[in-house]
C-alpha cells in the first residue's frame, strides 16, 4: 500500500526544448529544479509516476546529522540548515520541526561506535552529546529499557514525507520549471557523443543539459546507454500508527526499532537494519563491487528469488525508445510490506514503551533502497557523456539530505561554486577502479 503523498496538477503540454531536463521527481531531481529555476534556468522536471510516489515518500522522515558517514556529513550540515527556512522560503508546509534525534542501547558495541563518531564529526563541528546511561533514561521517560548510554542531537529534526518532496516541486514551477508526472523519460538522445535530448513517451525534449536522479531506476537507465553505475535494491518495510502518546516529540533509535513523531500524532515507524535483497541481473554485475558492504549488513539482511529477473529496476532489460519501456510498465514502485515486520515493530515499541502497546496501525509500506556499495550518493557530472549528471544512490539517507544534495547537483550543473567538495559523490569513482570499501555510519 503506497503512503499517502501530496498530489499536485502537471503542466499540459510538454516543452519541445529546456535547458535542463530533470529525470525523477524525488526529493533529489525537485530540489534540483527548484534550485536552478530559483537561478533563472529554464527547467522541465519529469516523473514516470507522480511526484513524490517512490522513496521520497516512503521514508522515515529523519533530518539528520548525527551518525552520516563522515564524508556525508558537510552535506547533512548544509542541509539542515537548508530545512530551517524551507517552509517560510516555498510558503508551504514540509513538516520540518528542529525537534531533536536521540539514539539509545543496551548493546556495548552500539555505544563504542556512536561514542567514536561523536568524537570524529567534532572536527566538522558536529556536536552531538553522547549520553550516559542515566541520562539517557532521562531523555526516554517512561521506556523500560536498560540503557547503557546514547546519543542525542538537538539541532536534527524530523519533517514529513509526504508533504515535502511536493512542496519542493510546486516552489520549482513558481520559479517557472515545467512538471510533468505520468511522462516517463526512454532515454536521451545523444549527438557528436554528447546529450541533444531527453526521448519520452510524450515526445522529444530538446536539451544539452540532463540530471538523471531516477532512484532505484538510475542504474537501469544508464545501462540503456552503456555506462555503469553500481547500484544495489533493499526492500524495506514501514509503517504509520495512528494516534498515540507522545513518548518523543522529535526520533528515537532504540535497539531494532525507531520511531518519528508524526504531525497527525502518530507514529512512522521503522526496523533499522533490516531489508530484503532479491536476487537480480543488476545484483550480479555489480556483486563483486559490493562485497565488502554484504560481508558488514548481512546480519540484518535477507535473502530471496522474486520477479527481479523479469521486471522492475534490476532486470535484464532493453528496448527501444518508440516503444513501451519499463518505466512506463512500472509507474511506481510498490512492494508489499512485510507484515512479519509490522509485528515485529509493534511488538518492540510495546516491550520499550508499555504506553504504546496496542497500537494500530494505520497504513504499511514497503520500499525500495538505491544503494550505492560505499553507502553515499553519486552527485556528479558523467563524464563519458557530457551534458549528463547524476544525483542517486541515496542509500535510504536521501530525504534528510535532499536540499543540500538538489543544491549540490544545480551548483555542478550551472558552473557555480559547489556548496560542499564535490569529490566524494563523484561518479568517477564508480569506473575508476576506486576502492569503494565498506560504507561508514549508516
Amino acid at each position: 500500500m503506497s503512503p499517502p503523498v501530496q498530489s499536485i496538477v502537471s503542466d499540459e503540454k510538454l516543452p519541445p526544448s529546456a535547458e535542463i531536463v530533470v529525470i525523477g521527481a524525488g526529493i533529489a531531481g525537485s530540489t534540483a529544479a527548484y534550485w536552478l529555476a530559483k537561478r533563472g534556468h529554464q527547467v522541465a522536471l519529469l516523473d514516470k509516476g507522480v511526484i513524490g510516489g517512490e522513496q521520497t515518500s516512503r521514508n522515515w522522515g529523519w533530518c539528520r546529522q548525527q551518525h552520516r558517514d563522515l564524508r556525508e556529513l558537510p552535506l547533512a550540515m548544509k542541509s539542515l540548515d537548508i530545512w530551517g527556512e524551507l517552509s517560510r522560503e516555498l510558503g508551504a508546509e514540509t513538516g520540518f520541526r528542529r525537534t531533536g534525534l536521540t539514539y539509545v542501547t543496551d548493546r556495548p558495541a552500539d555505544f563504542a561506535q556512536w561514542e567514536e563518531w561523536t568524537l570524529r564529526a567534532r572536527e566538522y563541528q558536529m556536536h552531538s552529546q553522547v549520553l550516559s546511561g542515566a541520562e539517557a533514561k532521562e531523555l526516554t521517560p517512561g521506556s523500560t529499557g536498560q540503557w547503557i548510554g546514547g546519543v542525542h542531537s538537538p539541532t536534527d529534526g524530523r519533517a514529513e514525507p509526504s508533504l515535502a518532496g511536493p512542496a519542493l516541486a510546486e516552489g520549482a514551477r513558481r520559479h517557472g520549471a515545467t512538471l510533468h508526472q505520468n511522462c516517463a523519460a526512454r532515454g536521451l538522445d545523444i549527438e557528436g557523443g554528447k546529450v541533444a535530448g531527453v526521448i519520452t513517451e510524450r515526445g522529444i525534449i530538446r536539451t544539452r543539459t540532463v540530471l538523471l536522479a531516477g532512484g532505484a531506476w538510475s542504474s537501469l537507465f544508464c545501462r540503456r546507454h552503456d555506462l555503469r553505475l553500481a547500484q544495489a535494491s533493499v526492500r524495506s518495510t514501514s509503517f504509520a500508527t495512528m494516534a498515540a502518546p507522545e513518548v518523543t516529540g522529535g526520533g528515537l533509535s532504540m535497539p531494532d526499532v525507531t520511531i518519528r513523531r508524526r504531525l497527525d500524532g502518530g507514529y512512522t515507524v521503522g526496523l533499522g537494519g533490516r531489508g530484503l535483497v532479491e536476487l537480480s541481473p543488476q545484483g550480479l554485475l555489480y556483486a563483486r563491487q559490493f562485497w565488502p558492504t554484504f560481508k558488514k549488513r548481512r546480519a540484518g539482511l535477507t535473502f530471496g528469488v522474486g520477479r527481479s529477473f523479469i521486471e522492475g529496476p534490476e532486470s535484464f532489460a532493453n528496448w527501444s525508445f518508440d516503444l513501451e519501456s519499463p518505466f512506463e510498465r512500472q509507474r511506481t514502485l510498490d512492494p508489499a510490506a512485510d507484515p512479519v515486520l509490522v509485528e515485529r515493530g509493534l511488538t518492540r515499541l510495546s516491550d520499550h514503551y508499555p504506553a504504546l502497546k496496542g497500537l494500530k496501525v494505520a497504513h504499511a509500506w514497503g520500499g525500495l533502497i538505491d544503494s550505492t556499495p560505499d553507502g553515499i550518493p553519486v552527485i556528479s557530472a558523467v563524464d563519458p557523456l557530457p551534458g549528463l549528471f547524476l544525483s542517486t544512490g541515496y542509500t535510504g539517507h536521501g530525504f534528510g539530505i535532499g536540499p543540500g544534495a538538489g543544491r549540490l547537483a544545480a551548483d555542478l550543473i550551472a558552473g557555480d561554486p559547489p556548496i560542499v567538495d564535490p569529490s566524494p559523490f563523484r561518479y568517477s569513482r564508480m569506473i575508476d577502479g576506486t576502492d569503494l570499501g565498506a560504507p561508514g555510519m549508516m
